[in-house]
């Protein structure tokens, strides 16, 4: 149950419509190294400071990034937008400089700075205030020093740019500067002591008030006039225990504002897309505040760390407070709020009443929380006054829009507002206008729409004639049936024909796919208006019966005659078809009686073979109920020459989209709902309420239609239980019919029974080899969405607002972000792809693996995998993989896209080719995180076979490593005859691009020497200048273009001590092992020592610096030993 916010809070609400984060992401100050450390907001700009130094000037008009502005002097910590000219923006550093910028924009010239101040070299500007008039800055300090920076401009007038004295000290106070304000030649400086005010064209100085405080205290101006007159400003001192003096231009306090019992009220929530609104009216304890800064517009605005405060001083009083988390900075403009949180992040909120945001949060198809407010906030809402922004109409649609199943409760909440709405004061003196919003539609059973006028009767004065009452309500009928709004029955098999617009005689509502009795549908019309039933009684009655005067077709034309004979039934034959759709409905509901109550058992539900007996007796009862009598059309047709222009015209406009709407079940004719539109957005609405627009096929085609509603009306729970039997029925793979395409052909004719997010896990587990079932489904979910406006947005192209209007929608409703990702996809292809990361977790990488080309794929996985933390990417990515055999599919694609040529990697006999391991791999961070994850040892051969085979041997070598498979290692180390992959410490795994085998034994050194022999002996190694380079002319394995640890032989010339020869590894050996152990253990083996003249001398210096080490560890060993005889002596 929501709670009902008190009429005496009612008046104002915070709200948060618009994500910034995206913003921040663009701009890279969504990262840990950069961060937003301030902001400014005016009418065109936002300035965000960051901690590297740079200005960030953004265009609130469709938050365009405009300019850049940089400063060296440190990162910047103050700005603030000119008030009266924004063409001009002062800016302060962590070094103490003061900037005022100049921007150009109209001239469209660079932006330049047009004064610079170090007044407060080495001290942090704590505040920044521009002149209401001129073009001068203020700005305080933590050492209590206040300055005046005068600034110049050219398009001022000539010799203007010139200032005499452009950097003034004026003032320095006891402590350190909280925050300045200035207005009509008077400045106040609130310090941690007290308050200052100083006239700065007298200069003269008061103290405001003549009472001490310790602290951060914030003080400001706030106009009283109108236009904020001369003289008619006010200024307002914070003190402590939530406490605001009141004081005059001549410092002497007027008054005190005692808010802190005023606070003892419960917080209003904040009205944001991120999370529902909660107010929790137990919250009514005092609050002892210090409110570190005053900001003005209309009202009083300060904050703490955790809420935000705003009082209307004019009579003392708390227009809200809000909890809002983690507040460092707030800027205003009007009625925006922007702020600064501790985390760098920015949030945009803004103050309006309750209807207001309500009409707002409905324009941008928030439905469940736009209730959520109705309901919180009805005090506000049912006034008269509220009338027009919000007539009764829009509260009927928005509780249309809500989800019947699971938001029953929110439902019956809103009917109790929609009940106690006052009506507008000016709706008793007009009764006379069309179906409006003062007029409602009840739903008969059998699908007649029944207009109930709540404006009271017409006039006397209005004509009696018969002919005039028609032809009003023929008009009615026309703006009803064939607005945007209308809902169409979709179950006749007939076409009712029209007649001739010009007649005046009573008109059918003209549903061409309906087949109602026409006798019923002038019973509703009868109904629909009260007054004229009243006054013409008899004569629609002696209407009624005669049968010469109801419509018919004009046959001038070529229309058969047989149209006509099907759309009059007679009553018999009505009746008849009720009492068989009936029994019909009977006979489903014992069916699907039966089967639930065999499922509810374990023996049943867990035998498939049981389940699917089960399923299969129950299908055709569905089948032969709902089941459509003819599911494709005829492929000719073989009257062609009778067919006349108007058939083909009436064809035509068969074919084109139609609304469809199916009937509401109601157990009697008194029981009706209301009909308003319906469309889909960012929440699941369920199919038995929700109309969508489908397309009707033309006549000459195969092609079976998506059934999107029940043929038949259907009572909740039956449709509950026949969508759970319907879904588990496709989950078995349709038992009884056998094979892909009957599967396929289930879930198009009875997709109004199934459960989207169900079908959806369904296509990538159950049928995830079958990628006709996805098409089935993701074809019937694009028919589902056709109506939602944001598939006008995506069609239109622009992709930002296509992106920014998805996630709007939050929270997401998997199948229908789904849908409207594939149009974004088709619409953009790689592009949008590499986009589709922020909507995750509600859409899988199976999701976009199904719906993206392999190679646009990638760029999203890879995308994905970094935007997480770098410690958390390998986990992260380990969590993807389900199952677990999607791991050697993104391997396989890692390897086969933006990678080496097999030839330049691979040589003929397999081995690897010569320093082919500094090839790039485009994808080579998603390849290093797919193979250091944990994996079993079967997975790990595999992937280890794939790296071999793909020629990645950085992969290659870690994964021999982690199998013990070292022979193959050292011989593939041979073959790429590069010596660093021999050093370095062998346990290091953060990164394959640092990947080492180092030999751990003296055997394992022998078994290289004498691979490396083989090689040396059977092929000598290809010149330097025969390395293979990459596409990109790097040789590096790093895909961000950093070289690897290897040196870069992209040039030609090759350092011959870091390749593999025998010489080279018996220095290595000689190096761990020592000199004389290492040339007798070669001795031992057989192996052939043939040393040249240059590892001679290296031989001689090593056996040279053992003995010395030797002898110095002796030494050590023996001053150590003597040092502790003597201390024992």
């Amino acid at each position: 149950m929501i709670p009902v916010v008190p009429v005496e809070f009612c008046t104002h609400v915070l709200a948060e419509f618009d994500c910034l984060d995206p913003l921040l992401s663009a701009l890279r100050l969504d990262s840990g190294r950069i961060k937003c450390t301030c902001l400014s907001v005016s009418r065109k700009w936002l300035a965000l400071g960051t901690s590297a130094g740079g200005l960030h000037l953004i265009q609130r008009d469709g938050w365009k990034q405009k300019l850049i502005l940089t400063h060296k002097e440190g990162s910047v910590t103050q700005v603030s937008c000119c008030p009266h000219d924004e063409d001009f923006i002062a800016v302060a550093t962590s070094q103490g400089l003061v900037v005022v910028w100049e921007l150009h924009l109209e001239r469209r010239g660079r932006p330049e700075r047009i004064s610079v101040s170090w007044e407060h070299r080495g001290q942090t500007v704590t505040s920044l205030c521009w002149d209401t008039a001129a073009l001068q800055v203020f700005a305080g300090d933590v050492g209590g020093k206040v300055s005046c920076v005068r600034a110049g401009s050219s398009k001022l007038g000539k010799g203007s740019a010139f200032v005499m004295f452009p950097v003034q000290t004026i003032t320095t106070v006891d402590s350190h500067v909280v925050q300045l304000g200035y207005s009509d030649g008077h400045l106040v400086v609130s310090s941690l002591s007290r308050c200052y005010l100083c006239d700065t064209e007298r200069e003269k100085f008061w103290r405001v008030g003549n009472k001490e405080r310790d602290g951060e205290f914030g003080a400001c101006f706030l106009p009283q006039g109108p236009a904020g007159q001369r003289g008619q400003a006010l200024l307002y001192c914070a003190r402590p225990g939530s406490r605001i003096w009141e004081a005059s231009f001549s410092g002497e306090v007027l008054s005190t504002h005692q808010f802190k019992q005023l606070l003892a009220c419960p917080p209003l929530p904040l009205v944001s897309y991120k999370n529902e609104p909660h107010f929790n009216p137990a919250q009514t304890s005092p609050q002892s505040l210090a409110f570190p800064r005053l900001l003005h517009d209309q009202n009083l605005l300060t904050w703490t760390d955790s809420a935000i405060y705003i009082f209307t001083p004019h009579s003392g009083q708390v227009l809200l407070w809000t909890e809002v988390k983690d507040v460092v900075e707030i800027s205003v403009f009007r009625n925006e709020l922007f702020c600064l949180h501790g985390d760098g992040r920015l949030s945009h909120l803004s103050l309006m009443s309750p209807e207001r945001c309500v009409e707002r949060l409905m324009k941008r198809e928030s439905w469940t929380l736009a209730a959520t407010v109705c309901c919180m906030f009805q005090h506000a809402i049912i006034t008269s006054r509220v009338r027009k922004s919000l007539p009764i109409d829009r509260l009927e649609q928005l509780k249309a829009q809500l989800n019947s199943a699971s938001q029953q409760q929110l439902i019956g909440q809103l009917e109790d507002v929609i009940s106690k709405l006052e009506p507008l004061d000016s709706a008793c003196s007009s009764r006379r206008s069309s179906i409006s919003s003062h007029e409602s539609f009840n739903i008969l059973d059998c699908g007649i729409y029944r207009v109930i006028s709540r404006r009271g009767s017409q006039s006397d004065d209005d004509s009696n004639s018969l002919a005039n009452q028609s032809m009003l309500e023929e008009e009615r009928l026309k703006e009803f049936s064939f607005n945007e709004d209308e809902q169409v029955e979709n179950d006749s098999q007939s076409v009712r024909g029209e007649s001739d617009r010009s007649d005046l005689s009573l008109q059918f509502l003209p549903l061409p796919f309906r087949s109602k009795p026409p006798r019923v549908a002038l019973q509703a019309v009868r109904d629909s208006v009260s007054s004229f039933v009243k006054k013409t009684t008899e004569k629609i009655n002696t209407l009624q019966m005669n049968a010469d005067l109801w419509p018919r077709p004009d046959l001038r034309e070529g229309v058969q005659g047989e149209v006509t004979a099907t759309v009059t039934p007679l009553p018999e034959e009505v009746d008849a078809e009720q009492s068989s759709s009936e029994s019909e409905l009977q006979e489903l509901r014992a069916a699907t009686k039966k089967a639930i109550s065999q499922i509810q058992d374990p023996m049943v539900l867990l035998d498939p073979v049981s389940l699917g007996d089960v399923l299969r007796e129950w299908a055709p009862v569905l089948e032969r109920v709902l089941g459509p009598e003819d599911h494709t059309r005829p492929t000719e047709i073989t009257n062609q020459e009778e067919r006349t222009l108007e058939e083909e015209e009436l064809v035509s406009s068969m074919s084109c989209c139609v609304v469809v709407q199916p009937e509401i079940y109601s157990p009697n004719l008194d029981e009706s709902a209301t009909l308003s539109e319906e469309e889909d957005l960012g929440e699941s609405i369920p199919c038995s309420t929700a109309p969508v627009r489908a397309p009707f096929p033309p006549l000459a085609s195969h092609v079976e239609l998506i059934q999107l509603f029940s043929p038949k009306p259907l009572p909740p729970d039956l449709q509950a239980d026949l969508s759970q039997l319907a879904c588990l029925y496709l989950e078995m793979g349709c038992p009884g019919r056998g094979g892909i395409e009957s599967v396929c052909v289930f879930l198009r004719r009875y997709f109004f029974l199934l459960d989207q997010e169900r079908v959806r896990k369904m296509c990538m587990l159950r049928y995830r080899e079958n990628r006709e079932v996805m098409k089935a489904y993701i074809a019937g979910m694009l028919e589902f969405t056709q109506a939602s406006k944001v598939v006008e947005v995506i069609q239109k192209g622009d992709l930002l607002k296509s992106l920014r209007s998805l996630r709007e929608l939050q929270p997401w409703n998997a199948p229908l972000l789904l849908s409207h990702l594939y149009r974004l996809y088709d619409k953009h292809g790689e592009v949008a792809v590499r986009a589709y990361p922020q909507f995750y977790p509600t859409i899988l990488p199976s999701d976009i693996m199904a719906m993206a080309l392999p190679s646009h794929f990638l760029p999203y996985l890879d995308n994905l995998v970094q935007s997480r933390a770098e410690q958390q990417r390998l986990s992260f990515l380990g969590s993807l993989l389900q199952p677990e055999t999607l791991r050697q599919d993104w391997l396989e694609l890692a390897l086969s896209h933006d990678a080496p040529q097999r030839e330049d990697t691979l040589a003929p006999d397999g081995q690897p080719r010569w320093r082919s391991h500094f090839f790039s791999w485009g994808y080579g961070r998603l390849l290093s995180l797919l193979i250091r994850l944990p994996a079993n040892l079967a997975s790990k051969q595999k992937m280890l076979e794939m790296c071999r085979t793909h020629g990645y041997w950085m992969g290659y070598l870690y994964l021999c490593r982690e199998l013990q498979r070292r022979p193959e290692a050292f011989s593939a180390i041979c073959s790429l005859d590069d010596m660093t992959l021999l050093e370095g410490d062998d346990s290091d795994e953060s990164s394959l691009k640092q990947q080492r085998i180092v030999p751990q034994s003296l055997d394992e050194w022998v078994v290289l020497l004498q691979l490396s022999q083989q090689i040396s002996s059977s092929d000598e190694a290809p010149a330097a200048s025969a390395l293979p380079s990459s596409p990109n002319g790097s040789c590096s394995d790093d895909t961000n273009g950093t070289s690897d640890s290897s040196p870069d032989l992209s040039d030609g010339s090759t350092d011959w001590s870091i390749r593999i020869s025998p010489e080279n590894i018996i220095l290595r050996l000689m190096r761990v092992f020592g000199p004389d152990r290492a040339l007798t253990a070669l001795q031992e083996h057989g192996i052939k020592v043939d040393l040249g003249s240059r590892s001679t001398l290296v031989c001689d210096l090593l056996r040279m610096a053992e003995k010395r080490q030797r002898a110095l560890i002796q030494t050590m060993l023996e001053r150590c030993d003597r040092f502790l005889w003597s201390q024992q002596a």
